[in-house]
């Protein structure tokens, strides 16, 4: 008798223009990114280019920085890309982001993002690669803090 009340109050209580509670899977915008598993490999950027990325100090509570540096194929260092990216907490999506930020480039040719580390758990870090006004790569890196 109760479930009947229930869904007679939903269904006449709310009126006719009341949409149905809709229970969203957590956003999947992460899904185009390529997984990045180990700092500081070489990671291809197409034909003639490669990155390295990595913390500038092993992460912790706080404030971290992260590095990216691009190269030719021939080892020259390259900064005629667009780095942009983001950290948050892949549990946790859009709780700890600040939303997806240009990588400063250093006068030495590195490309840091400075990432707020707030909580112990499970951290991502995106990176974004455009070219001409071209995104010619997408990677995530994903680590436990």
């Amino acid at each position: 008798m109760k479930r009947l009340v229930l869904w007679s109050f939903l269904v006449f209580g709310l009126g006719a223009s009341a949409a149905p509670a809709v229970f969203a899977a957590p956003a999947t915008a992460k899904a185009q990114y390529r997984p990045l598993y180990k700092p500081g490999e070489k990671i291809s950027l197409g034909a003639d280019h490669y990155f390295t990325f990595g913390f500038d100090k092993p992460p912790k509570l706080g404030m971290a920085i992260m590095r990216v540096e691009i190269f030719s194929r021939d080892g020259k260092r390259d900064t005629s890309f667009v780095v942009k990216g983001d950290a948050d907490m892949p549990s946790m999506r859009g709780a700890h982001s600040n939303g997806e930020k240009d990588y400063s480039l250093s006068a030495k040719g590195l490309y840091l993002m400075p990432v707020r580390l707030v909580m112990p758990g499970d951290w991502e870090v995106t990176f974004s690669f455009a070219k001409n006004g071209q995104v010619v790569f997408r990677g995530a890196y994903l680590f436990d803090l």
